[in-house]
């Protein structure tokens, strides 16, 4: 993990809550939906025993729905088991400031139950092993996230009461790369990368995007399960900031009509002493023959792999022919059409996969990717020939259109199986037909306005 200005040893915390600098520490884990939850505790508290021992809660969290409803269907929670514990175990490498709130530290926790076996189904313990399966083969992946977003001039309250409908974006405008209107949104989006940098990331900058209000910023690049925790935590102090602001901001993948918010996900692998494995001077592309596999990897899992990658019935509708939304399962060098872009050189050589939206529980989208890589290279596919031009065009295999279809994809996948276990396939697949059941059962806006009078 890269060490930035921030993070925290046990002996900092200890010096900082002597001196009444930090009174709170929080305990956070990312639930199945993406989300940073946990407890706040006393510092002392935390001191005394919680860093050591952890701290217990509820094991429906990782159970519920995005409603915090329980729901049938899982294995390891339910009202016939109980509701009973697991243990936020604290991983002190995480340890940091939380600079967006007063006097608080924050720590990420792995999970387990009460024996300390892990959760198998935590989406940070899913990633863990991904990791650990590259590791056996002397690899380490490096990550960076891509996190687009919305702000909009409205409170998170005023727009809920609002029902989300006609809410003003902060810029009327297309603002790629704007830096006129851009600017009046600037006051928080300074916060923002502040505040991070404060608390251990390493922000490298902002820039306006297609949407009205529309905002990305960006992180430097890190070892796979940093990158993975920093995502959360960015994404949950940003709304917080936002908040304090006195505007919302949402990372959902399909807001409006209009350009979606992506998150695209960048990943290489190293070899153990930090060589460059993916790059090749001799090849016509600068690629390994690695590489090359783990890209055929990607490819041929991609459409099984895509409940990870687009968790949600909203996440559905980015994808759209144009847009600069994927729909073909293709690669090409520096090609925004196709879902899977080849880009940088030497230890930068990388692909970026362009499916996931910012929706996305990155966890879970970055241990599909080592997983369908590694079925790559273990079995030494082929790549397919390069796309070129535009692959929106192409006849190449479609991106999945709907969660329906991705969790039926996803259900049949004996490398998923593979790679996760059924327990966590199960359970995934669940969560997604909770969210069909959900959909289903409810009428829209759309609905209402085709049918009211005119059906």
């Amino acid at each position: 993990m890269t060490t930035n200005a921030g993070m925290l040893t046990p002996a900092d915390l200890t010096k900082l809550v002597k001196d009444g600098e930090i009174d709170t520490v929080i305990v956070a884990f990312t639930d199945m939906q993406g989300r940073l939850v946990g407890k706040r505790v006393s510092a002392r508290l935390f001191l005394e025993d919680i860093a050591s021992h952890g701290a217990e809660c509820c094991n429906y969290l990782l159970a519920v729905d995005v409603d915090m409803n329980t729901v049938d269907g899982y294995a390891s929670a339910g009202w016939e088991r109980g509701y009973g514990d697991m243990v936020m175990q604290p991983d002190m490498s995480t340890l940091r400031r939380a600079a967006w709130l007063p006097s608080s530290a924050l720590v990420m926790a792995d999970m387990q139950w009460l024996d300390h076996a892990p959760v198998s189904h935590s989406p940070r313990e899913i990633l863990r092993q991904q990791i650990a399966r590259l590791h056996k083969m002397g690899l380490v992946p490096f990550v960076g996230t891509e996190l687009e977003f919305i702000v909009f001039d409205e409170t998170y309250r005023g727009a809920w009461a609002k029902g989300y409908r006609e809410l003003r974006p902060n810029t009327d405008y297309n603002v790629d790369y704007d830096l006129l209107a851009s600017t009046r949104v600037e006051p928080l989006l300074r916060d923002i990368r502040n505040m991070m940098d404060a608390s251990g990331l390493y922000c490298e900058g902002v820039k306006g995007e297609c949407n009205f209000g529309q905002q990305e910023i960006a992180f430097r690049y890190d070892e796979a399960l940093a990158t993975c925790d920093n995502h959360s935590i960015y994404k949950h102090a940003a709304k917080a900031i936002a908040d304090d602001h006195g505007k919302a901001i949402t990372f959902m993948a399909k807001y409006n009509e209009r350009e979606g918010n992506s998150c695209h996900i960048h990943i290489s692998l190293r070899n153990e002493a930090g060589d460059a494995v993916f790059a090749d001077k001799s090849d016509e592309r600068g690629m390994s023959k690695m590489f090359k596999h783990f890209l055929a990897g990607q490819i041929a899992a991609m459409r099984e792999m895509s409940l990870f990658f687009a968790p949600n019935i909203n996440s559905y509708k980015r994808y759209v022919d144009g847009s600069f939304a994927p729909t073909a399962v293709a690669w090409g060098v520096d090609n925004r059409t196709c879902s899977l872009r080849i880009v940088g050189q030497g230890h930068a050589m990388r692909v970026e996969q362009r499916v996931p939206g910012g929706d996305v529980n990155q966890y879970l989208a970055v241990a599909a990717l080592i997983a369908a890589g590694i079925h790559g290279i273990e079995n030494e596919l082929e790549l397919e020939p390069i796309t070129e031009g535009n692959a929106y065009g192409s006849d190449n295999p479609r991106v999945p259109s709907t969660l329906r279809e991705a969790a039926e994809l996803f259900s049949q996948s004996a490398l998923a199986r593979e790679a996760f276990g059924n327990d966590v396939v199960d359970h995934y697949l669940n969560n997604a037909r909770v969210e069909l059941k959900a959909f289903d059962a409810a009428i829209t806006d759309w609905e209402r306005i085709r049918g009211f009078e005119r059906l």
